[in-house]
């Protein structure tokens, strides 16, 4: 009884902490830019750790990397919930590539359009093809990406192939890719599939009876032994097929 008070209550905080939070950033993200210059970005990745921490998840980095990360990279990862949009910002300093619908999303878009991430149309030639001139532009600059290789949530399973976006950027700036494979293991409550909203995955999260969220990052993988792009994505694909027997099947 006491337990259960006790996780209400630090629920609630963390909720107002959130609220509070969230109307202070999308206040600023109607200032000009350069008054709130790459800092915003910063702060937007301490955002999302509150709001990790406000939907109750026990999320745990586990590093399976045998070499250092490097001092740049492409963050790809599995898609198999609405969680991974916040939780990878709040554990890398990442700029991510997200679906058009996300910058209309009340709050949480405009956040993420000041906060300098990219926006795809995914059924859209031409905004695909922007979308790969930013990601290549950001890369040169030294930025971090983070890039969901199987072209939107599919769930649990991995999709059956890979996009070749992360690659084609990995090949054209020397850029290497950073593979991060996420295991859910209370997968029915937070595998995001039709009809649910955001809304709804986010009370599945806090009251989901295993809230443990597994993020296990490998070591990258350099683009110098890959000359194609789809030879490049098809490799990491099989690798995300063993991992998927290991912490899935």
């Amino acid at each position: 009884m006491l337990r259960t008070i006790a996780r209400r209550t630090w629920l609630l905080w963390s909720w107002l902490e959130l609220t509070v939070f969230t109307l202070v950033l999308y206040t600023m993200s109607w200032l000009p830019k350069p008054m709130t210059g790459d800092y915003y970005h910063h702060l937007s990745r301490i955002w999302c750790r509150f709001l990790v921490r406000a939907l109750g998840v026990d999320l745990r980095l586990h590093t399976k990397n045998h070499h250092p990360l490097p001092d740049q990279y492409i963050l790809i990862s599995n898609h198999p919930s609405a969680l991974e949009d916040f939780a990878i910002p709040a554990l890398f300093d990442v700029y991510p590539l997200g679906k058009l619908g996300v910058k209309h999303w009340y709050f949480i878009g405009r956040i993420s359009y000041r906060a300098q991430s990219i926006f795809v149309k995914r059924d859209d030639p031409d905004s695909r093809r922007a979308a790969l001139e930013t990601l290549v532009e950001y890369a040169k600059n030294g930025r971090n990406l983070a890039i969901f290789p199987e072209g939107g949530c599919k769930g649990r399973r991995i999709y059956e192939k890979f996009q070749t976006g992360a690659f084609d950027v990995s090949l054209q700036t020397g850029v290497p890719i950073l593979p991060v494979f996420l295991h859910y293991e209370d997968q029915d409550r937070f595998e995001w599939h039709a009809p649910h909203t955001l809304v709804d995955k986010f009370w599945h999260y806090m009251t989901a009876r295993n809230n443990r969220a597994n993020y296990y990052v490998y070591d990258a993988i350099s683009p110098e032994a890959f000359s194609d792009k789809r030879e490049f994505a098809d490799h990491v694909h099989a690798m995300y097929l063993e991992w998927q027997k290991r912490y899935l099947d």
